[in-house]
């Protein structure tokens, strides 16, 4: 049975469990079933649990106070999808704020953004990954949006761009019309949001911080479920700040909740320079120095203050990625038969818990994806060629913590239907 099949398993009511042959339950309890085939995320793998056991683990994942926890082991014996980059050192997967004063380019700069990565073309000198994009213009209408793109690209469109000026509220519309645009498009990229201000509803508690870091959560939660950026467009106050960022119109819950924000400046409003402070959980602060040019609006980078980070050679994901290429587009082994190849002085062990760590790096830096799965003669190692851009591959040890989206989420939920399919599938052939 595929692993579709399982996903699709919502319910496996206990009744069910060992119905075709009479048996009561109580009475298969005591057989060890080392022989027994989990099948999990699409893997066999044994186990060595007694069906007491299963049922035990089955009861506390789905016990709503469980706290589902994993040891340091299990974190190193686990790949994790990495945040895809949307804008290499700029934008990655996540939920993302511009702020800045009104009227001083804000609306220009996304739409430059949404513009390149759609057609995939480099923004200024930062790397694209294309993809469709949907650019919410609340505060304007299809003439000014038609005006705009056209001074700025003339008739140089593109049918990955899509533009809406009504949206409804986040928590009342909002989210279904966003989730229906990716069901239509699921090679969305970037979902723009021009302002926040048009998406949230005004109430009594409209500017606390719970509030604000509500409306972020929720943006986040989407952003992340998807694997795409959420931008939105925000204001800052009038006042100075000892903190750049503390300018921005709200609570610090905004910035507390966003993975990134973007702070656009001018010392006049007139003025065609304009600076961009970068933060972000996951890349480097930088400051980069903009100039517009006056005829097509267009911003252009000048210089930046801070050079993106980037790290050095890594020899072991060097001597990895050299098993595969155009011509060679696979290799599959051991754990014991990759170390002999690579020879890097690293254990077996060892080494598939680093390129579990690394192997985010590994797609992105050396075009090899890497995968390490459990099978019925052993661990199976794959690495991959990826002729062109593809999602990193995901490593699930023994299925109790697997991922779902970009941070994990329902790795319970799946673990506990895999587990009832498999004890099903089990009982069923008996």
């Amino acid at each position: 049975m595929e692993n579709e099949n399982y996903k699709k398993k919502t319910t496996a009511p206990d009744t069910s469990v060992g119905a075709d042959d009479g048996q009561p339950l109580h009475n298969s309890t005591e057989n060890s079933i080392s022989a027994f085939k989990e099948k999990i995320n699409g893997d066999f793998q044994n186990s060595t649990e007694s069906l007491d056991e299963i049922y035990r683990r089955i009861q506390r994942l789905t016990d709503p106070h469980y706290l589902h926890t994993i040891s340091m082991t299990e974190l190193y014996q686990t790949a994790y999808q990495s945040r895809p980059p949307i804008i290499d050192g700029l934008l990655y997967a996540g939920a993302y704020i511009l702020a800045g004063a009104p009227k001083i380019g804000k609306s220009f700069l996304v739409a430059q953004i949404a513009y390149h990565v759609s057609t995939g073309k480099a923004l200024w000198d930062y790397e694209v990954h294309p993809g469709t994009v949907l650019y919410l213009a609340l505060e304007d209408d299809f003439q000014r949006i038609q005006s705009r793109m056209f001074m700025m690209y003339g008739v140089n469109d593109t049918d990955r761009l899509h533009f809406a000026t009504a949206a409804g509220k986040i928590g009342n519309g909002l989210d279904e019309q966003l989730e229906n645009f990716v069901c239509e498009h699921p090679d969305t990229k970037l979902i723009i949001i021009d302002t926040m201000q048009k998406i949230r509803e005004v109430g009594g508690e409209a500017y606390s911080y719970a509030s604000d870091y509500e409306i972020v959560g929720k943006l986040k939660q989407f952003a992340d479920k998807h694997c795409i950026c959420v931008l939105t467009v925000h204001h800052t106050r009038k006042q100075p700040a000892g903190d750049a960022f503390e300018m921005i119109s709200g609570t610090t819950g905004l910035l507390g909740c966003a993975d990134g924000s973007l702070l656009m400046q001018k010392k006049k409003r007139t003025a065609l320079e304009a600076t961009i402070d970068v933060v972000g959980r996951d890349q480097q602060d930088q400051i980069l120095y903009l100039k517009k040019d006056p005829e097509t609006q267009i911003w252009n980078l000048e210089r930046m203050e801070t050079e993106p980070h980037k790290e050095p050679p890594d020899p072991v994901l060097e001597a990895v990625a050299k098993l595969v290429s155009a011509e060679r587009q696979e290799w599959t082994g051991s754990p014991s038969e990759l170390a002999a190849a690579v020879q890097v002085g690293m254990a077996a062990n060892a080494l598939t818990k680093y390129l579990n760590v690394k192997s985010g790096r590994l797609l992105e830096e050396y075009h090899v994806g890497y995968e390490n799965r459990a099978r019925h003669a052993g661990r199976q190692v794959k690495l991959t060629y990826m002729l062109v851009e593809a999602p990193a591959f995901e490593v699930v040890e023994d299925g109790r913590d697997g991922s779902d989206g970009c941070n994990g989420e329902n790795a319970a939920a799946q673990t506990t239907v895999a587990i009832v399919a498999a004890v099903a599938e089990r009982n069923g052939s008996e």
